[in-house]
């Protein structure tokens, strides 16, 4: 086990990491709006419900990374006053950042892979955000060309996602339907993006 985390690439110093003992390495916990990149042999993790996640990497040199977004588009008029960060949450600002950030260190566009997770309908009171999300995230794929290899989208169960970018292997276990922490916490980030302008078995993917 290393002392300390290995180093982070310049504008990742804010995402949370720990050293992980079930799985033996450091993993970088990826939060709504946010996203990571790394060439190092960490591990990425979210847990989604509506939201979605793309973990996305170079299958040549392993550099990868991860996003987590909550709306498919942000307006022009929004972006304006909207910190990088803040666009983040949605998904067609967190896309392009993912992939820039990728090729910006070393990756090429030809190699990269793509695996898609989330976009659940656990929040039946704030319309159909899952499916918003996937029909964004699978047209924006097919749009740029990219190479889809796996997806675990819709149906009613929030999931919790382990991604090693350095291999491209994700893990995946679905968690009750009815979480209530994950139902809050996406029912008050929605509300907050409004009035800001900006149990089960684990399967491989």
């Amino acid at each position: 086990m290393s002392i300390n985390p290995p180093c982070a690439l310049p504008g990742y110093k804010h995402i949370k990491r720990y050293w992980d003992y079930h799985n033996s390495g450091y993993v970088a916990k990826i939060l709504p709006g946010e996203y990571y990149v790394t060439y190092h042999n960490e591990i990425l993790m979210t847990v989604v419900g509506s939201c979605v996640a793309a973990c996305i990497r170079d299958k040549v040199i392993g550099i990868g990374g991860m996003n987590h977004f909550m709306l498919p588009h942000i307006t022009s008029d929004k972006w304006e006053h909207t910190r990088a960060s803040a666009a983040c949450r949605y998904g067609s600002v967190a896309m392009e950042y993912l992939i820039n950030e990728i090729l910006k260190h070393g990756g090429q566009r030809e190699n990269l892979e793509v695996k898609l997770f989330g976009g659940g309908s656990i929040m039946k009171n704030i319309g159909n955000v899952g499916e918003q999300n996937i029909e964004f995230v699978k047209n924006y794929i097919k749009t740029e060309g990219l190479k889809l290899l796996a997806e675990d989208l819709g149906n009613i169960y929030p999931r919790k996602i382990l991604f090693f970018p350095n291999t491209g292997l994700a893990r995946v276990k679905k968690l009750r339907a009815t979480e209530q922490i994950i139902i809050k916490r996406e029912t008050e980030y929605k509300r907050s993006l409004e009035s800001q302008p900006i149990a089960g078995d684990v399967d491989l993917f």
